[in-house]
């Protein structure tokens, strides 16, 4: 019988693969990489009691090899095919985002692993993009998109053949695992050529800079990869050290002492040499600007009543000062977010009692050493230092700050308006698959620590 490889395993060569392939391809995001671990090394040192903490929960190994990536793709089909492939590394649809409220014409989901096991062992993930041709006012340049769009396959045989036999056999093989993941791989590259002349492409590119990027090549490539870093703001001050220049402000929630939900920021995107046809049998140069190299920082996943809360503060922020595109307002932004957010709790022990956070329960030594009867309740039992409680990551992503990502990273002129339409079942029904409920599935992670919790303790005969 075929030993079949586990789907963390093929997840892992895939983004180890993926994160080879973008440093050769994208220079600056090798130094970006050796920033990052820079950064985190002396953060910590600086920290032994939050080393000590992260080492406990099985979470250190995470911080070097945290990093997610984000593709755009352009039809139904592309997406439900996309679905599949990424079903075969244990990567499956979480959160639906509708970028249109902030004039970007994609909606979204994030492929990652689902559960506390699949994440610690590669956490993984990729934001993944359709193209609203339905925004697109210009009815001729809508169906001229369609029809590009029609023509181009992103997948190769190979990896729509091993996609086909790990759904049939529950798996793949090691040879064969190796084979899907070089075959995916290709779906990913970068394409210098175009496959519309020059005309065509400032058509897409005057409607908005997203839809040439999407419509205009071979194959979807990745724009960004990011790895995770413990100061994202060291990050941000460091990066023209090593001639890296960074976007003006770092998207999502402030500095604080406790982090909530998601930080990001970026290095702009790379004007690259590109090759239109010219529509002589020959090519003519161009260039085109899409990929970019991405920082995040994670902190805790919040409860409905905490993202609640962050967004109606994230509004008020932004009702003071809405960042300008070209960041000449950036320090006015980050002083008002700074002040909005000081109705954000910034200790965990409130966070926790206030019901905006999420966190996962484990034993203390003396905890380990003690039997209590069933029913005895959480509060009192972290108050007699029997358990204790440490924030769950926060594994998706944020609209507003995705938004903030690819705006800065399309040019000062990319943001437009477009109608608000979410449209979640239209997404769902091109995905092929619901996507999952990220509250539900904290929720799930955080009542199953502290079953395990209870369950010991009460299990345990009591001490003669």
């Amino acid at each position: 019988m075929t030993k079949h490889v586990k789907s963390s395993d093929i997840r892992s060569a895939f983004s180890a693969a993926m994160s080879a392939m973008y440093r050769n391809e994208v220079p600056a995001y090798g130094a970006l990489m050796d920033l990052v671990a820079r950064v985190n090394e002396k953060a910590l040192a600086n920290e032994p009691d939050f080393k000590a903490r992260l080492e406990a929960t099985d979470n250190l190994k995470r911080i070097s090899e945290e990093r997610h990536g984000a593709i755009r793709l352009g039809t139904a089909g592309e997406l439900a095919m996309m679905r599949r492939v990424f079903a075969v590394m244990g990567m499956y649809p979480v959160g639906y985002y509708d970028l249109s409220t902030a004039g970007v014409p994609v909606h979204s989901t994030a492929f990652r692993p689902v559960g506390d096991k699949a994440l610690k062992r590669n956490p993984f993930r990729v934001f993944t993009s359709l193209l609203r041709l339905d925004l697109i006012a210009d009815q001729e340049l809508r169906a001229d998109a369609a029809r590009i769009l029609e023509t181009r396959r992103i997948f190769t045989a190979g990896a729509v053949e091993l996609t086909e036999k790990a759904e049939k056999d529950s798996g793949l093989s090691k040879d064969d695992a190796d084979r899907f993941v070089a075959n995916v791989l290709e779906t990913f590259r970068w394409h210098d050529k175009a496959i519309v002349d020059g005309e065509m492409y400032h058509r897409l590119h005057d409607a908005h800079r997203l839809i040439a990027d999407v419509v205009s090549f071979k194959g979807p490539h990745i724009n960004h990869l990011t790895p995770r870093t413990l100061d994202i703001d060291r990050v941000q001050a460091l990066m023209p050290d090593y001639d890296i220049a960074p976007k003006a402000i770092v998207e999502g929630p402030p500095t604080r002492k406790c982090a909530i939900l998601l930080r990001q920021t970026s290095f702009k995107a790379l004007e690259e040499a590109v090759a239109f046809e010219d529509g002589k049998g020959g090519w003519k140069t161009g260039s085109h600007t899409a990929r970019f190299g991405e920082i995040e920082q994670r902190g805790i996943a919040l409860t409905p009543k905490g993202r609640g809360l962050y967004d109606t503060l994230l509004d008020a922020s932004r009702k003071v000062v809405r960042p300008a595109a070209d960041g000449s307002n950036a320090k006015a932004y980050e002083a008002a977010l700074i002040e909005t957010f000081q109705a954000f709790p910034d200790d965990w022990k409130t966070i926790r009692a206030e019901g905006l956070g999420y966190f996962s329960y484990s034993l203390t030594e003396k905890g380990s050493k003690t039997s209590i009867p069933a029913g005895s309740d959480i509060d009192a039992l972290i108050a007699d230092g029997l358990i204790q409680f440490d924030p769950i990551v926060y594994e998706d992503f944020l609209p507003v700050s995705a938004a903030g990502i690819f705006q800065s990273n399309l040019g000062d002129g990319a943001q437009q308006d477009f109608v608000a339409s979410p449209n979640q079942q239209r997404f769902e029904t091109d995905l092929g698959a619901k996507v999952l409920n990220e509250f539900d599935h904290y929720a799930g992670i955080e009542q199953s620590s502290l079953d395990v919790c209870l369950n010991a303790l009460t299990r345990r005969p009591a001490a003669e």
